[in-house]
């Protein structure tokens, strides 16, 4: 078994590859002990896989697995999970918004009896006024509404004890939020504080639309009280629609201040359906997670698999 599997996502990342593999492999060379640099290549449509193969064909350390098509982020560390096999297992994207070398302090912490070493962020460079904005709200809102203790202001960027990632392994739900479940199985942890890079080269694989589904997944998949939101909301409407159809009808039977007409009731009527609507959308929400965890399909499919052992590709095909 190695020492030390580090998984790194890459979705189009041609041109920041070479320095990622630069700069990882020799931040590993300086442990003086065995690794390997596992690639996720997401489904990328530039010449990302290309270069892969050749660090492959020149660096045994190199690990490759080719997705048939993009299945995203999540699930891109969710598969260089299951193809590890280091002590530590490390996570770290392709854009070297994360540091590398950030990853020894990591190691020295693990070595400390950490399990779970985690980057926290301190500034976030290179990145919009609005991004930073709404991920600081997000992850606030998140802390408030799950009952597991997520940390603030950090990413996937960790290091994982081997323990941790075999029941991280185990979990088989398919809407995955990995930070989320890896504060989830427990374990001890700490963070790691360190200054976010902007990217080296390239454009931000998580726009506004993946972040939106990346807040979902953390929310939907660790809290409930949207839904108890929802019956609250509705609770209280069905009371006040209750208490103004009474005023109503005493209107209707002891006074004459009535008056026939259509604009309000259709403002009412328009009021409360759009309410309603709401709420069955959030019902909705987890109505859809029921159903595609029921489907049961795989989580992602492998074109290939480049410098793994042949046990290791085999017993992962059995799962």
């Amino acid at each position: 078994m190695v020492r030390y599997s580090i998984i790194i996502p890459a979705y189009n990342e041609e041109e920041v590859l070479d320095e990622t593999y630069k700069r990882l492999t020799e931040v590993m060379k300086s442990t003086e002990e065995e690794y390997e640099l596992i690639f996720i290549n997401d489904g990328s449509r530039d010449n990302t896989f290309k270069m892969l193969q050749d660090y492959c064909k020149k660096d045994s350390s190199i690990k490759v697995v080719n997705f048939s098509r993009n299945f995203g982020h999540q699930i891109a560390v969710t598969a260089g999970m299951e193809y590890s096999s280091g002590q530590a297992v490390v996570i770290i994207d392709a854009d070297l918004q994360d540091p590398p070398r950030v990853i020894l302090e990591m190691i020295a912490k693990w070595k400390e009896g950490y399990d779970v070493v985690y980057g926290k962020r301190l500034v976030r460079k290179g990145e919009t006024f609005f991004k930073k904005f709404t991920a600081k709200c997000f992850y606030r809102i998140l802390d408030h509404m799950t009952t597991v203790d997520i940390p603030v202001d950090t990413g996937d960027f960790r290091l994982m004890d081997r323990k941790v990632v075999d029941v991280m392994n185990s979990l088989s739900e398919k809407n995955r939020y990995v930070r989320g479940l890896v504060s989830w199985v427990g374990f001890k942890q700490t963070a790691v504080e360190y200054m976010r890079d902007g990217r080296f080269a390239g454009e931000t694989k998580y726009p506004l639309k993946k972040m939106l589904k990346l807040a979902a997944d953390g929310i939907l998949s660790f809290s409930y009280k949207p839904l108890h939101f929802a019956g609250v909301v509705g609770s209280m409407l069905s009371f006040a629609s209750f208490i103004y159809l009474i005023i109503v009808v005493i209107q209707k039977l002891f006074t004459s201040t009535t008056q026939p007409g259509w604009a309000s009731l259709v403002a009412v009527i328009l009021f409360f359906n759009g309410v309603s609507l709401i709420l069955h959308c959030i019902t909705g929400e987890y109505v859809g997670r029921i159903y595609e965890e029921t489907k049961n399909r795989p989580l992602y499919i492998v074109r290939e698999a480049i410098n793994f052992d042949e046990s290791v590709v085999a017993d992962i095909r059995r799962k």
